[in-house]
């Protein structure tokens, strides 16, 4: 079987360092990285990464503010919300949680976001710098995944990846977080031919195609590197909930093929939180010209 990357390992190392360099903000400049989020709708799964976000800020030593609307919220109140938070020093990351009520235009809405507190990385301004190579708030998911793959020392340079899903929150950029490592990135979707066949020649194979299970252990060649990104709950009348978490990987099988695999939970998903902790304190640091000790 191959050996686990632990998310909870990761995550909870980059998250140390985090409320360290806190720590030290609050001490030597009397600041402290405020995080602003806004929830529209009453969606119990938006309420809960809202809540956990919050916790972990809090943890961590950092302010963070839910700014709750309800669904009937109209575009133009929402963009006056917004153009509110870009103004105020002491709001330095702004975070609007998706989806969106149907009503909304979600693009118009995330490119309102000051590019300095776009701490989900989701602005057009972001993903161009991202796209050349430039210094800026990366998206925090495919963040994630290179730092796992550097904190078990995975090469990526000179590999062959093969990237399943292109949503513009993973799989888009994390084939271009590959591409400046110097990995050779091949991407595939729902309508790729012979997806198993494009699989099976990853070095690194990143799954995020939101689909329970679908790539098998005969995708993944012997040896290879398996990151699964995946969320998905299949019925499963023996759990008291009467669902389980699985991911967008066949673990099981796919484990005895892989050199190094990401469990789900306890993989990918832990470290997304993690790295939007990072990125509202480099935020911060940017906003008042703090260089990192």
């Amino acid at each position: 079987m191959g050996e686990l990357i632990d998310g909870k390992i990761v995550s909870k190392a980059v998250k140390e360092d985090v409320a360290k360099e806190v720590a030290e903000l609050a001490e030597k400049h009397r600041i402290i990285p405020t995080l602003y989020a806004v929830l529209v709708g009453n969606d119990p799964a938006s309420q809960f990464y809202v809540k956990k976000k919050k916790k972990t800020c809090e943890k961590m030593g950092m302010e963070s503010v839910v700014h709750e609307l309800p669904e009937s919220t109209t575009q133009e109140t929402l963009e006056k919300l917004i153009a509110e938070l870009n103004s105020k020093k002491d709001v330095n990351g702004i975070l609007v949680q998706l989806p969106l009520p149907k009503h909304m235009d979600e693009y118009e809405i995330i490119k309102l976001i000051d590019p300095m507190k776009d701490v989900d990385g989701f602005t057009h301004h972001s993903i161009g710098d991202l796209y050349l190579g430039r210094d800026c708030l990366q998206p925090c998911t495919p963040s994630g995944i290179i730092r796992l793959l550097d904190h078990y020392n995975i090469p990526i340079e000179g590999k062959d990846a093969v990237v399943i899903g292109r949503s513009n929150i993973v799989g888009r950029p994390i084939s271009l977080l590959l591409q400046h490592r110097n990995a050779t990135v091949t991407m595939c979707h729902s309508r790729t031919n012979d997806l198993q066949y494009k699989a099976a020649q990853a070095d690194i194979l990143v799954a995020a195609i939101g689909r329970a299970e679908i790539v098998k252990g005969d995708y993944i060649k012997e040896g290879s590197v398996v990151i699964d990104v995946g969320i998905n709950r299949v019925e499963d009348h023996t759990k008291d909930k009467g669902y389980r978490i699985v991911g967008d990987v066949e673990f099981s099988t796919a484990s005895e093929r892989a050199s190094y695999i990401t469990p789900v939970p306890g993989g990918v998903g832990l470290m997304t939180i993690a790295c939007l902790m990072e990125n509202t304190l480099k935020a911060c640091r940017m906003q008042n010209n703090i260089q990192q000790t």
